[in-house]
């Protein structure tokens, strides 16, 4: 396990993210050029070695009610990258963003295929909406069954 000062040393060489101190000793590092209101990316690192990190939109990993995972047993390889996926998955280059901004619901998501071709997937009214550009592509029930057909048409959450 990696010591407080150790994981301290790798998120802070994340130019990318501000340090907040918190109680009890604790840290957090904010990245404020997030695309979302999420702006926290450490969260609670602790100098016992006990810490967070925001992965809610990444889909490989397995995260609290809060979109967290605990750091504690990090190796510095996982936890570099760990923070890298964080940071990019709250900063993606959407250059489509513009086109969608008739949509009002922020549960929304960019998913690209290796064509580089964009989908965007929103929640309105209950129903799981994908957009090619203005254009509804597809309508499903479920949040589970709209990112199954994308995983299947070749998308990848970005």
């Amino acid at each position: 396990m990696l010591s407080f000062e150790e994981k301290l040393s790798i998120i802070e060489s994340f130019p990318q993210l501000e340090r907040h101190n918190v109680s009890l000793g604790r840290v957090n590092f904010h990245f404020p050029d997030s695309l979302y209101e999420k702006k926290i990316v450490v969260y609670h690192l602790h100098p016992n070695g006990n810490g967070f990190v925001f992965a809610g939109y990444l889909d490989d990993q397995e995260v609290d009610a809060k979109g967290m995972v605990n750091i504690r047993e990090y190796s510095e390889s996982e936890l570099r990258g760990l923070i890298q996926a964080s940071i990019d998955s709250l900063s993606r280059d959407d250059e489509e963003e513009d086109e969608h901004a008739f949509i009002a619901d922020p549960q929304k998501e960019t998913w690209a295929n290796a064509e580089k071709v964009k989908l965007v997937l929103v929640l309105e009214d209950e129903w799981w909406n994908v957009y090619d550009g203005l254009n509804l592509d597809a309508t499903f029930g479920s949040y589970q069954e709209a990112i199954e057909y994308l995983r299947e048409e070749g998308f990848m959450k970005r």
